[in-house]
């Protein structure tokens, strides 16, 4: 498994297709002229959704995702993000499982294993994480040195009783970092006999719940929910924008399960008139997010910049 991760990046390239890098190199310009460079502390929250079993790119067969993808390309990326970078967070907001026969013969163990070896932070349950059912899901949980973080899932009477939690703080260079996991409603997407007596919380209340104790009890500087809900709907139903517009606290939403290929984050007003804003970058493990935050601790205000990795882009040499 080291062998499928381990490679290296042209610095020139990186440098040279990568966005945030370019805006990095700016730094002391607008909009950051205010920001005092040693009062300045910068965190880089890296991102995956519903990767679905993708160890390999996609074959080269004509289809519309030939060549795209693949977990050494994703892992050498993130290795040297790791490496420019000294505040670092990876995070995968569901879906993991299901998609190639990798989830079919080994039920979920390289995917697990694979992202351990990449260092995940944490990550969320999405609907497919169920497909092996609740037994098979804890079976895979040894292989995982990382936390699934899910606060609306009640797994009291269930083989999952312990073995998720609702959130976590991490702290870098001083500055605290909170995040909390939603999940989607199971009922009528997942078989009953997969998730057994989970029981499914309102996803709205439940993220207020935990971003005022993140907010406000946990004084954290930023709150990230790590979402399975979807981006957007036309039916009514609860999605990362419904999810934002209905929330306080919230800082950053970082979605799964539509799919969907945003370019650059939206900004959402939420209850209180601030911005929460959501991210997403496809499936199948095709982009890597990225969300830099600086974070000024004389004045206590904070910018972001975003950008998205194509990961195919990132040869191995």
């Amino acid at each position: 498994m080291k062998e499928l991760l381990s490679s290296k990046i042209d610095r020139r390239g990186f440098l040279q297709k990568s966005a945030a890098g370019a805006a990095l190199l700016a730094l002391g310009t607008a909009p950051f002229d205010s920001f005092g460079k040693d009062s300045t502390v910068q965190l880089t929250i890296l991102h995956t959704n519903d990767v679905h079993s993708r160890i390999e790119p996609f074959p080269m067969d004509g289809s519309r995702n030939q060549g795209l993808g693949g977990v050494a390309r994703r892992a050498a990326l993130v290795k040297k993000i790791r490496a420019e970078q000294k505040n670092v967070l990876l995070l995968d907001a569901g879906d993991i499982f299901q998609g190639t026969p990798y989830f079919n013969l080994y039920g979920g163990e390289v995917e697990m294993t694979v992202m351990s070896e990449m260092g995940y932070d944490a990550a969320t349950m999405g609907n497919h994480d169920f497909d092996n059912g609740l037994a098979g899901f804890a079976k895979q949980l040894p292989h995982a040195n990382f936390p699934f973080l899910v606060s609306n899932y009640n797994f009291e009477n269930t083989e999952l009783k312990g073995k998720t939690q609702p959130f976590k703080i991490f702290k870098k260079q001083g500055i605290k970092i909170g995040v909390f996991g939603l999940g989607i409603e199971l009922f009528g997407i997942v078989n009953k006999k997969n998730y057994g007596d989970t029981v499914y919380l309102d996803p709205i209340a439940k993220a207020n719940e935990m971003a005022s104790l993140l907010k406000n009890d946990y004084h954290c500087d930023l709150v990230i929910c790590l979402s399975h809900l979807g981006y957007k709907y036309k039916e009514d139903k609860v999605s990362d924008q419904i999810l934002a517009k209905s929330t306080r606290n919230i800082d950053l939403i970082i979605g799964g399960h539509t799919h969907t290929f945003m370019k650059v984050p939206e900004d959402i007003v939420n209850l209180d008139g601030k911005i929460t804003t959501v991210n997403q970058v496809g499936f199948a493990g095709i982009n890597l997010g990225r969300l830099d935050y600086f974070f000024n601790r004389d004045s206590g205000k904070q910018k972001m910049l975003a950008s998205v990795y194509p990961v195919h882009e990132y040869g191995l040499v």
